[in-house]
């Protein structure tokens, strides 16, 4: 089935290049729509769309544009930007665009990945760029969506055989996403259930998913390394879920002491917002991320730590940092407009904390129960369970209160009747 493929490039600078990508797109049965977003100097090809077409879209004409470039790029970029999310929401309303691949350095990556964040979860997209490789883009570039880096170690310039085959597997890489039909249209038959997980609850995680699917749930699970909570919240503040159930909160200790796991501010927010049901627990609140951060961890010699290797380091976190986490998560509940319970397992929140090892500190964890019971509103939402979080019997106690919150809610609205 032939699909169209979008290329986001700039002409202006690069020609043999991008021409050879259209050519293997059109070989491979399908049609390339190539928009051109050139902002320094007229390019000698034109694009199906070209630069002068993108910039009136985004509210300019091209000269004002190549006049911006020159003294203030950010907002001749920021037009460009825009004019292409137009030119392809015209696109998408015909359905016209099922992949976009972008290709070039620094500005192209800019370009081409703020325009895929705003496209919709499936949609294929792939950057290429030798910026993919640069650990300080990719946050920016990428963020929580689903943008594939195709790093090309040589730079989008010049043809030459090395750069060749770079740019043949990215084409490939979108051909092939586009070919094995990349959706958008999720046809969901169950309430969905966002679940927080990492490797320290795992055992707990992975039987709360099955007790959910066998409850007619269907759960998804978010790695809360900082990228995928944070994704989390957006997708639970865009109506995705009918509830959750996030035993990993540790992203909120994350943010406030800048660790590496951090999700950003807004972690329990969405949910309290939404007014969906949410079984919370304190797993990864227990430790902070300080790996590859000698400064950091010399800072903290004297605390237990335990040691995956050199970029994954988990330090114990004390009683006041513990308590100003409870301030924050009591806040944020107290907002709440729908039901939540904070499981307390007495006998240790992660893997790590089982008595007898290092990181178990009892007076770290009731420092934390104590203060946020003092400042919940709502103290009977904080039930202590004796039990460890790691292990199978504290996810039947996460799922049963799940249910029974669920089910006493009546929670009417379909996930399906969300994403309209």
């Amino acid at each position: 089935m032939q699909r169209s493929i979008v290329i986001i490039c700039n002409l202006d600078t690069r020609g043999e290049d991008i021409l050879f990508v259209k050519e293997l797109i059109r070989k491979r049965g399908h049609t390339p729509i190539l928009i051109d977003f050139s902002m320094e100097a007229q390019p000698a090809v034109d694009g199906d769309v070209t630069c002068g077409e993108v910039a009136h879209r985004g509210g300019l004409p091209i000269a004002e544009v190549r006049r911006l470039y020159q003294t203030d790029r950010e907002r001749a970029t920021n037009n460009q930007i825009a004019g292409i999310a137009a030119i392809i929401d015209d696109l998408r309303a015909h359905n016209r665009v099922h992949g976009v691949l972008g290709i070039g350095g620094a500005t192209s990556a800019l370009v081409a990945t703020s325009v895929m964040q705003k496209l919709p979860f499936g949609l294929p997209k792939v950057m290429a760029s030798p910026i993919a490789g640069h650990p300080q883009y990719i946050r920016r570039l990428v963020g929580t969506h689903d943008i594939q880096m195709h790093n090309t170690i040589l730079d989008v310039v010049r043809m030459n055989p090395l750069l060749k085959v770079q740019i043949a597997n990215a084409v490939g890489a979108i051909c092939g996403m586009v070919e094995m039909g990349g959706r958008t249209d999720f046809h969901i038959e169950r309430p969905l259930v966002a679940v927080s997980s990492f490797g320290f609850a795992e055992m707990a995680v992975q039987a709360a998913v099955m007790m959910l699917e066998k409850g007619g749930f269907q759960p998804v699970v978010f790695h809360a390394q900082g990228v995928g909570d944070r994704a989390m919240e957006e997708m639970i503040a865009e109506g995705l879920f009918a509830g959750a159930l996030d035993l990993c909160t540790g992203g909120v200790i994350e943010n406030l002491y800048a660790g590496n796991r951090d999700p950003g501010p807004g972690r329990l927010t969405a949910a309290a917002r939404r007014g969906i049901p949410v079984v919370l627990a304190p797993c990864g609140l227990d430790m902070l991320s300080l790996g590859g951060r000698s400064e950091r961890l010399e800072a903290v010699k004297g605390r237990a730590r335990y040691v995956q290797d050199v970029m994954r380091v988990q330090v114990r976190t004390a009683p006041k940092e513990l308590e100003q986490a409870a301030d924050v998560i009591g806040e944020r509940l107290n907002a709440a407009r729908g039901p939540f319970v904070f499981l307390i397992p007495t006998q240790g929140w992660s893997s790590l904390d089982r008595e007898g090892q290092p990181m178990r500190d009892r007076v770290a964890d009731d420092a934390f129960v104590t203060r946020l019971r003092q400042k919940l509103h709502n103290r009977g939402a904080i039930k202590e369970v004796e039990l460890h979080l790691y292990s199978t019997e504290f996810a039947r106690v996460a799922v049963d209160e799940f249910t029974r919150m669920y089910e006493a809610a009546d929670v009417a609205a379909r996930p399906e009747e969300n994403l309209g």
